[in-house]
């Protein structure tokens, strides 16, 4: 007997029907079941992009169901104003700022400072009968410590005139001379006028003990060198030819007695200051010292002719200048 062999085709083909008649009579029973209201309905691009938009907020809307109840009641009670319940944190301070460099103090103050100013030489006391009133000039450099504490090295140029009583009591002491000139004629000391000056270099201490943002006082004072030197003078006629040939006569006094001395001696005063602004270092400043110089009888004036360039000099110089 011959045996009938299956074709190897015919099985995976009967598979992939059976397949296909499962699928499609799935498909026409879900047709079945869904409700016509329900059926898919063609999108409309056009009618979407030209509905107008509804910004307003829905009523049943809440917060992310990812924050919790308390969560959210702390959201909602959260109060920026601050209180009593709710203080402000505190500030991490845990010591002032420190500003030091090599210019600047840890306070902010600048280590190096200047000045530069002028003004008035009183002279009181025994000098008043002696020395007359005049100007001054001040130059000075120096170093802070901190805001409060410094010290400034002070060179000082003050200028006196000569009293009319000084200059009369030296014109008759020139007269009682009896000099003669070369042409065997006796000097004239009409005319006789002087002025006398200290230039000093001192050592000066200085505290302020009030300062605000725009005014400032301090105590000063110190001591150090002095040299007093006083020059008596006769008016001179001299000769004068300019460039163009036209030639003058002119009187000018001119210096024919000198005299000086060195002493030490100290000073003291008060001063006030006024900021230019806030941001500002430099500061206008008036102060008011007494000055005392012990003068007294040198070798070059011990057989001289003007004893009261020896005596003790005391003053008041009275300064305004800017200090930075």
């Amino acid at each position: 007997m011959h045996s009938i062999r299956r074709n190897t085709f015919i099985t995976p083909l009967l598979r992939v029907a059976a397949v296909t008649l499962c699928v499609a009579a799935g498909t026409l029973c879900l047709h079945a079941q869904t409700p016509a209201s329900q059926a898919s309905k063609p999108v409309d691009l056009k009618a979407i992009l030209n509905a107008p938009i509804d910004l307003t907020r829905p009523v049943d809307i809440g917060y992310s169901s990812s924050a919790g109840a308390v969560e959210t009641a702390s959201a909602e009670n959260f109060d920026l104003r601050g209180g009593a319940e709710q203080p402000p944190p505190r500030r991490p301070y845990s010591r002032r700022p420190n500003y030091s460099d090599r210019t600047h103090n840890a306070d902010g103050s600048n280590k190096f400072t200047f000045a530069a100013g002028g003004g008035l030489t009183i002279p009181v006391g025994s000098s008043a009968s002696d020395l007359g009133v005049s100007w001054k000039f001040q130059g000075a450099g120096g170093y802070n410590f901190n805001k409060k504490f410094g010290v400034l090295l002070e060179y000082d140029y003050d200028k006196f005139s000569l009293t009319s009583s000084n200059i009369n009591r030296q014109f008759i002491r020139y007269n009682n001379l009896h000099l003669v000139d070369q042409n065997n004629q006796p000097v004239s000391f009409a005319g006789l006028d002087g002025n006398a000056h200290l230039w000093s270099i001192t050592l000066n201490p200085i505290y302020n003990f009030y300062q605000s943002d725009s005014m400032g006082a301090y105590v000063i004072g110190g001591g150090g060198f002095y040299r007093k030197l006083t020059n008596w003078t006769l008016p001179t006629t001299g000769f004068y030819c300019d460039f163009f040939g036209f030639c003058y006569t002119f009187t000018q006094n001119q210096t024919f007695d000198h005299y000086s001395n060195n002493a030490g001696g100290f000073n003291a005063g008060i001063g006030f200051t006024y900021r230019f602004s806030r941001f500002a270092s430099e500061k206008f400043f008036t102060e008011a010292r007494y000055v005392w110089v012990d003068n007294s009888q040198s070798s070059n004036s011990i057989n001289g002719l003007y004893p009261e360039n020896n005596k003790r000099t005391s003053y008041f110089p009275i300064t305004f200048g800017i200090r930075w």
